[in-house]
């Protein structure tokens, strides 16, 4: 659905040329949620504005929803759904007269457009508000409208551009129910820019993380919590002499990177979290040493960015560029 080769942005400023992209490379398949997760400046919203046809790239190549981003513009745009950051909603205009207005923009059949208003409007539950302002509406349901202004000439391919920034954490669980829905349902594809890791960790079946403007590593979320930090065990025993023993059992074991007693606590650093403890309750048991408690915790996707840029995504403001 989208083939990305050596695309680059730069921009000329009084203080010399920035390169806010610099050669990014990657593919998305059909039906797939890719998330691009970056920090501010990273160059998130840049590259998804040359995929959009919004901006042209200084160089490169992309091929979108089957049609070349710079020679075949009006085809990559009649194929996707973009919904900024911002929306364009007008407030003094009706939830139903900003959906026909949109087809018509798209040259939906006219005879077509109601049937269009009142699926795309059940699909997102906005059926019950298509007669208010949009002016009137909440937060959560105008990034509902945004959306489905952005499904109504039914693209196969649609880009969110920080779908939920600024909603309160409800309203954001309820869009993502929403997203989610239009994978399962209607199979679409959907590419989406997001700095908020939970988001990220929820939504995407694959993720793209970039830093200063380069792709600095890609997977599925647990592969790269996988990669980058491993799963956390930790054992309680009853006496720190027994934690001596168990440290010794334990230590030499091929998936255990790091390890750390203190007290009557081991720490361990491992690959699949979930085998290891399993194998190593057995190996414990063997030896008559019985834990008093046993954890398991997976790495998060903060220490997953940290891994591989140096720095806290959490840290960030959020703002995207």
């Amino acid at each position: 659905m989208i083939e990305v080769n050596q695309l680059t942005r730069k921009f000329s400023t009084k203080q010399g040329t920035v390169e806010a992209v610099r050669g990014v490379d990657f593919e998305v398949v059909e039906g797939e949620t890719v998330g691009f997760l970056g920090a501010n400046g990273a160059g998130k919203t840049t590259t998804l504005r040359m995929l959009t046809t919004l901006l042209g790239p200084s160089s490169g190549t992309a091929t979108v929803a089957g049609h070349d981003l710079r020679s075949e513009p009006i085809e990559v745009r009649k194929r996707i759904g973009y919904v900024a950051q911002a929306g364009g909603t007008d407030p003094r205009t009706s939830v139903r007269e900003e959906l026909a207005l949109q087809a018509r923009l798209y040259r939906v059949p006219a005879s077509e457009v109601p049937e269009r208003v009142r699926r795309v409007s059940h699909q997102l539950d906005l059926h019950d508000l298509l007669d208010r302002e949009a002016g009137a509406l909440s937060g959560g349901q105008r990034r509902r409208l945004d959306i489905a202004l952005g499904l109504i000439h039914r693209p196969p391919l649609v880009f969110l551009d920080e779908p939920t920034s600024g909603l309160d954490p409800q309203a954001r669980s309820a869009l993502w129910e929403h997203i989610r829905r239009l994978r399962e349902e209607l199979g679409t594809t959907i590419f989406l820019t997001t700095h908020y890791l939970e988001e990220a960790d929820a939504l995407c079946d694959r993720l793209l993380i970039i830093d200063q403007g380069r792709i600095v590593t890609e997977g599925k979320p647990e592969e790269l919590k996988s990669r980058a930090a491993g799963d956390l065990i930790t054992i309680e025993l009853p006496s720190g002499e027994l934690v001596d023993r168990a440290k010794a059992l334990l230590g030499a074991r091929d998936d255990v990177r790091e390890l750390a007693a203190a007290g009557s606590t081991l720490r361990l650093t491992v690959e699949r979290g979930e085998q290891a403890v399993l194998d190593m309750l057995r190996v414990l048991d063997g030896a008559e040493l019985r834990p008093t408690a046993i954890n398991l915790a997976r790495p998060s996707l903060d220490q997953v960015f940290l891994a591989f840029t140096g720095r806290s995504l959490s840290d960030d403001p959020g703002a995207t560029t």
